[in-house]
């Protein structure tokens, strides 16, 4: 994967036919969205120091979360046309991506500035118009155009039913305003805030790619590498906000529960999927996916905040993979699978460090202090530290010290990290209707917790490999749409 080829466009084109003058758009565009990004970046940091929030006629409204937002979207958009200026050189639709891509960072930023419902509504639906023309974005290519329709449809049928579940509390409550109308959610009867939140919830994971949703995003991968990036850097994570968003609306129709489940569901079968794929770009969709399973997760616990976190961290996570995918493309013979053994001591050695870092993760956070249910997250907390650990002390061609003291290094920053981000996200949305709303522990969320917790332990002992009719369904419910690989091909 090179930075001028455009084999993953759909043919390549001779350096002779490469044009040497760079289209005025991949000049302005890139420019224009750093400039975008410092504004939003000087405007967040006056929030913190006392800006008063603003309201334009119940049409715009800018504040903490609004700028935080901004300043996200806005940096990833300029990295990937700043990347793409080199990547897609001499590419025929270079110009159109650099327009593409500037609309859709308007749209989004339209979108969570949004206070007129209408507006909400068509700032969503133009999101997903613009990514759809950039999964497309090489019209020439057949399979490109399949990925295309096949996003659209998607996206419009995404866009419908939020419009519908916006529409039942705005007509009931008659207001078109956002904040009016999470402020008098209480007065929606259950029965229509359910169907309501029903096609809100919906809405937010078909874009998000949530298992069975899914297919789309796995079929997107004729778009350009940059395309790619912004999209599971930015666009995949619209389920997160528009949760939080709506978060009143979750909370009064009693459905986070649901989220829970709905969650713990993708992100173990992701990961499960994850596994199974032998092409980067697709083992890249099914982290993604499992990420997004995480966070909706979050949102169902009632920690918007540390959904709205997660994120903006994967997508600096997911920007920087898509961005050196090219260095991960090896060729490589099939192996056995290694066995996983560990030794007792090891196994002590694990556990202590899973509960350090538990420890710390709620000392930092507050999650975990109560019984709430930031347990779960703590818990999750604890089994990564755990995996880190492990995948350290199995090193044998490590010293044994530094088998021991890099894991523990490694996780301490991490966690660091991730307390300073969230609590960061956290001050940004004061003020944020139940942005921290921890839920009490449920039957429901303990079971579900306990059979996420199973599966996640089958997954890393390998137990799909003794069972050929899971590893069978698994690839097969992991597959792009037909019409979308080589389908044109002659």
């Amino acid at each position: 994967m090179t930075a001028i080829s455009e084999h993953v466009h759909g043919r390549s084109i001779p350096h002779a036919q490469k044009s040497a003058a760079k289209p005025l758009a991949s000049k302005v565009v890139p420019t224009l969205l750093w400039v975008l990004f410092t504004l939003a970046s000087a405007a967040a940091i006056f929030k913190l120091f006392g800006m008063p929030d603003w309201n334009f006629r119940e049409l715009i409204r800018i504040n903490g979360f609004t700028l935080m937002i901004w300043a996200t979207v806005t940096f990833f958009s300029a990295l990937m046309t700043t990347y793409g200026r080199t990547y897609l050189h001499g590419f025929r639709y270079e110009k159109k991506f650099m327009l593409l891509t500037l609309g859709f960072t308007l749209s989004v930023s339209v979108l969570i500035a949004a206070e007129n419902l209408i507006l909400l509504a068509i700032s969503w639906m133009a999101m997903g118009l613009f990514m759809a023309n950039l999964i497309g974005v090489n019209s020439k290519w057949g399979e490109a155009r399949e990925a295309r329709k096949v996003s659209l449809r998607h996206f419009i049928t995404s866009a419908l039913l939020l419009a519908g579940g916006i529409a039942i509390p705005a007509w009931t409550l008659q207001t078109l305003s956002l904040t009016t109308m999470m402020a008098n959610i209480e007065e929606l009867p259950f029965t229509l805030a359910a169907v309501s939140v029903l096609l809100i919830i919906t809405a937010g994971l078909i874009q998000s790619a949530i298992y069975p949703f899914h297919r789309w995003l796995l079929s997107s991968m004729t778009a350009p590498t940059p395309a790619s990036g912004l999209m599971h850097a930015g666009f995949v994570n619209g389920a997160g906000i528009l949760l939080t968003l709506f978060a009143p609306l979750l909370i009064v129709s009693n459905s986070l529960t649901l989220l829970f489940i709905i969650g713990g569901l993708c992100a173990v079968v992701s990961q499960f999927a994850k596994l199974l794929q032998v092409s980067v770009k697709q083992r890249l969709a099914c982290s993604t996916m499992a990420q997004m399973g995480f966070m909706i997760m979050q949102c169902g616990l009632g920690f918007f905040n540390a959904a709205v976190a997660h994120l903006i961290l994967h997508g600096f996570y997911k920007a920087y993979l898509f961005l050196s995918a090219g260095e991960g493309v090896t060729h490589t013979h099939p192996k056995t699978p290694p066995k996983i053994r560990i030794k007792p001591l090891q196994t002590v050695f694990v556990l202590i460090n899973g509960l350090v870092g538990a420890y710390l993760f709620s000392l930092l956070t507050g999650k975990g202090l109560n019984a709430d249910s930031g347990i779960f997250l703590t818990l999750i907390v604890a089994i990564t530290v755990g995996q880190v650990t492990y995948n350290f002390i199995k090193q044998k061609d490590l010293p044994a010290l530094h088998r021991t003291v890099l894991p523990v290094v490694l996780y301490l920053a991490g966690i660091t990290v991730y307390a300073l981000a969230y609590n960061g996200v956290t001050v940004f949305m004061e003020g944020t209707p139940f942005a921290l709303a921890p839920q009490e522990l449920t039957p429901a969320q303990i079971i579900f917790g306990a059979v996420f917790l199973i599966g996640f332990f089958l997954m890393k002992l390998g137990y799909y490999r003794n069972h050929p009719w899971i590893y069978v369904k698994l690839l097969n419910t992991t597959q792009p749409f037909k019409n979308t690989v080589l389908r044109f091909k002659k």
